[in-house]
């Protein structure tokens, strides 16, 4: 699969030829140096190498392992080949690394912030479209969990569903009628009705979407023992630690997939 992605990539990028570097490539052979900009959590390495090898020989003489914390300055991938294959694959590495090691970042920014409390991090399926399994690994090397990957692993029934079905009882009784017991349920639920809702239907995990840190105290009191939480909404690094409630499993953050700022990184080129 993953071959397969990246192969689009850069077909989105060459398409037919690169004008510019064949119409200056003589067989040269060069080193490429790709440096950070900025500090960072690095994510992506190896595939930012099969891109360029899935181009042409390359050699490698120095890469990041992914999950390194690395400094403004530093070198993360040192590569050596011909100069066509590192010009075609230029901009494909370096969108993967530059966007990926951004998610890591971010990812390893809201770990840090609740260090010692015992709540994980979980991402959300708002990823951009075709690149969820990048921005998936990503938040893992940021030390982040991912929540369900698609809508084919897990059971979670929000807002929309209930509108569906006409509550929380009803949705769970029919997804028990459908699905299998070997997934797990888990209910996004608004206020405090319809945690107790949930509650007493028996699902495995409930979603406390957009309460109040108070509210959060009280759901936490009333679940506890019962289901897993997870808290969601509208938490950012500014008001994250308010809600690390002791009994709280996850809080969840769609911000760490879909508002990552891109890192800066550059590649060079030198004659050997």
């Amino acid at each position: 699969m993953v071959e397969g992605l990246l192969l689009r990539f850069l077909e989105e990028d060459i398409g037919h030829g690169d004008l510019t570097t064949e119409g200056v490539f003589r067989g040269e052979w060069l080193r490429a140096t790709i440096r950070a900009k900025e500090d960072g959590v690095l994510a992506g390495s190896e595939f930012a190498i099969r891109v360029f090898r899935l181009l042409g020989e390359v050699k490698v003489l120095k890469a990041l392992e992914d999950g390194r914390e690395f400094s403004k300055g530093e070198d993360l991938l040192v590569l050596e080949g011909p100069a066509d294959t590192l010009l075609k694959g230029e901009r494909v590495a370096l969108n993967l690394l530059q966007k990926m090691s951004g998610i890591a970042t971010t990812t390893r920014r809201f770990v840090k912030a609740l260090d010692g409390t015992g709540i994980r991090i979980l991402d959300t399926r708002k990823t951009t479209p075709g690149f969820r399994f990048f921005e998936k690994y990503a938040v893992r090397v940021g030390g982040g969990i991912n929540h369900r990957y698609a809508l084919y692993d897990m059971v979670l029934l929000k807002d929309n569903h209930k509108v569906l079905t006409g509550g929380i009882t009803e949705a769970v009784k029919r997804i028990r009628e459908r699905v299998s017991p070997l997934y797990r349920i888990e209910v996004e639920v608004e206020n405090l009705q319809e945690l107790l809702e949930a509650l007493n239907c028996g699902v495995d995990m409930v979603m406390l979407d957009n309460f109040s840190p108070e509210d959060v105290r009280q759901a936490v009191r009333l679940a506890r023992g019962k289901a897993m939480i997870e808290v969601s909404g509208n938490i950012t690094l500014h008001n994250i630690k308010d809600y690390a409630v002791e009994g709280v499993d996850f809080i969840s953050s769609g911000a760490i997939t879909h508002s990552a700022k891109w890192l800066d990184m550059s590649m060079k080129l030198f004659r050997i």
